[in-house]
């Protein structure tokens, strides 16, 4: 009887499992851990502060940590307020300038999302994720 119930349960499991693995090949391009940012599009914190005056600082991370502190001149644009911050962005972008998004560490994803949604729905060109986010800012402040 003992032997009965665990075939049950493998064979359960196994019913549960094959559908599973069809979604996860069938879906394996658009899970976002399994699709980190291209190299073409992450930026050093050195490179980007050499880009000087010709680089424009986003910051993705929610308002009250934008508030506690943020990169000099950098603009907060979250998405939390999109419509209302990207108008900001808008005004202070030109077409010679780059575009350097952080959120707070190199796991956070929201730099990625804002960089993509600035390239594919704001159309913008030279869009980059800060390798390292807030986090390796205020560390190369140190040095």
């Amino acid at each position: 009887m003992g032997g009965f119930s665990l075939r049950q349960a493998l064979l359960l499991a196994l019913i549960a499992f094959v559908p599973a693995i069809g979604e996860a090949f069938y879906f394996r391009n658009q899970i976002p851990w399994n699709s980190p940012v291209p190299a073409s599009e992450l930026v050093k914190v050195e490179t980007a502060k050499e880009w000087g005056a010709q680089a424009l600082w986003i910051d993705a991370r929610p308002d009250d940590q934008f508030a506690r502190g943020h990169y000099a001149n950098a603009l907060s644009l979250n998405e939390d307020h999109w419509d209302t911050q990207l108008t900001n962005v808008l005004t202070a972008w030109s077409e010679e300038k780059k575009i350097v998004v952080y959120c707070s560490t190199q796991s956070c994803s929201t730099s990625r999302q804002i960089a993509e949604r600035l390239r594919k729905q704001a159309n913008l060109k030279n869009v980059f994720v800060l390798e390292g986010g807030w986090e390796a800012l205020q560390a190369s402040e140190k040095k």
